[in-house]
C-alpha cells in the first residue's frame, strides 16, 4: 500500500484564490481586509513566519501591517499598541507572533486582543465558544487540518481519532473541532501509557508532539489517515515532521508531508479568519 498525499501547498493556493475573490468584493464595498502583525525580538524563526504570513496576505489581496519591537521593549508599549489596533476600524485581524520574550505575560497579551480581531483564535472567549460548538475563530493549524479533511472527503462522524499532543495551540482545539464534527476522540501525550495501543485502532491520527519521526509504521492501522502537524529541524538542517513519512506512507491510506502539508494551510486559515472578520464589519456597517 502507498498512501495518497494531501498537497497542502496546492490546497492553500486554492484557498488563497477564493479569499482573493472575497477580498476584492469587500474592497468594492469600501472595506479592505487588514491584518496587523506584532513581532517582538529578533528570533529568526519568528521573523521567517511573519515574512511568510505577510507574503501570503499580499497574494490574497489582504493589506498587512508589520509592527516590530526590540526584545527589550517595555511590555506596556506593546499593550498600548494593541489597544490602539483594537480601536482602529481599518484593522480587522491582530496577531502577536509567539513566543514572546520571557518578561512578557503571554496570556495577558493574548487576552488584550479584541475577540472580534483575534484571528489566531487564542483568546479565552473564542476558546470557550469553540468548546461549546459555537461560532468562533478557530486556531489556524487545527482549522487548516479540518479543511484538509474536507478536501479529502474524509467522513469524520463516527470516526475514531487519536490526537497526539495536548497544547492550547493545536492538540486541545483540534480535539474540540473533531468532537464538534462527530468524531470519537482520544487525546494522547507524553504520559500516555502504551501509546501504540491507541494509535493502532485509530481511523485518523493527528501527530502534534514535536518529536522527529515519532510516529512509526508499526503504530498505524493499515489504511488510516495520518496528519503530521510537527515541524522539526534535523542536525543536517533538513526539516521533518513528527511522522516517519517514508515508512508510514507504506501503511497509511492518506498522509500529509512535511514540509508542504499542514504548514501552508495554517497560514491560509489565518487569512481566512481575517477575511471573515472584515466581512463581519462590512455586514454590521451595512456595506
Amino acid at each position: 500500500m502507498s498512501a495518497s498525499v494531501i498537497d497542502g501547498n496546492a490546497l492553500a493556493a486554492r484557498v488563497r484564490g477564493e479569499l482573493a475573490v472575497r477580498a476584492t468584493a469587500l474592497a468594492a464595498r469600501g472595506v479592505q481586509p487588514c491584518l496587523a502583525v506584532i513581532l517582538v525580538g529578533n528570533d529568526p524563526a519568528s521573523a521567517v513566519y511573519v515574512r511568510n504570513k505577510m507574503a501570503a496576505c499580499e497574494k490574497a489581496g489582504i493589506r498587512s501591517l508589520k509592527l516590530e519591537y526590540p526584545g527589550d521593549i517595555d511590555p506596556v508599549v506593546v499593550m498600548a499598541k494593541l489597544a490602539e489596533l483594537n480601536a482602529d476600524a481599518s484593522v480587522h485581524g491582530i496577531l502577536v507572533q509567539l513566543p514572546l520574550p520571557s518578561r512578557f505575560d503571554e496570556g495577558a497579551v493574548l487576552e488584550a486582543i479584541s475577540v472580534a480581531k483575534d484571528v489566531d483564535g487564542f483568546h479565552a472567549e473564542n476558546v470557550g465558544r469553540l468548546s461549546q460548538g459555537q461560532d468562533a475563530f478557530s486556531p489556524c493549524t487545527p482549522h487548516g487540518v479540518m479543511k484538509m479533511f474536507e478536501a479529502a472527503q474524509l467522513r469524520l462522524a463516527g470516526a475514531e481519532v487519536v490526537v497526539i499532543g495536548r497544547s492550547n495551540i493545536v492538540g486541545k482545539p483540534m480535539a474540540m473541532l473533531l468532537i464538534n464534527a462527530g468524531a470519537t476522540v482520544t487525546i494522547c501525550h507524553s504520559r500516555t501509557r502504551d501509546l501504540a495501543f491507541h494509535t493502532r485502532r485509530a481511523d485518523i491520527v493527528v501527530a502534534a508532539v514535536g518529536k522527529p519521526r515519532f510516529l512509526t509504521a508499526d503504530m498505524v492501522k493499515p489504511g488510516a489517515a495520518v496528519i503530521d502537524v510537527g515541524i522539526n529541524r534535523l542536525p543536517d538542517g533538513k526539516l521533518c515532521g513528527d511522522v516517519d513519512f517514508a515508512a508510514v506512507s507504506e501503511v497509511a491510506g492518506l498522509i500529509t508531508p512535511v514540509p508542504g502539508g499542514v504548514g501552508p494551510m495554517t497560514i491560509a486559515m489565518l487569512l481566512e479568519n481575517t477575511v471573515i472578520a472584515a466581512e463581519r464589519v462590512a455586514r454590521e456597517a451595512g456595506q
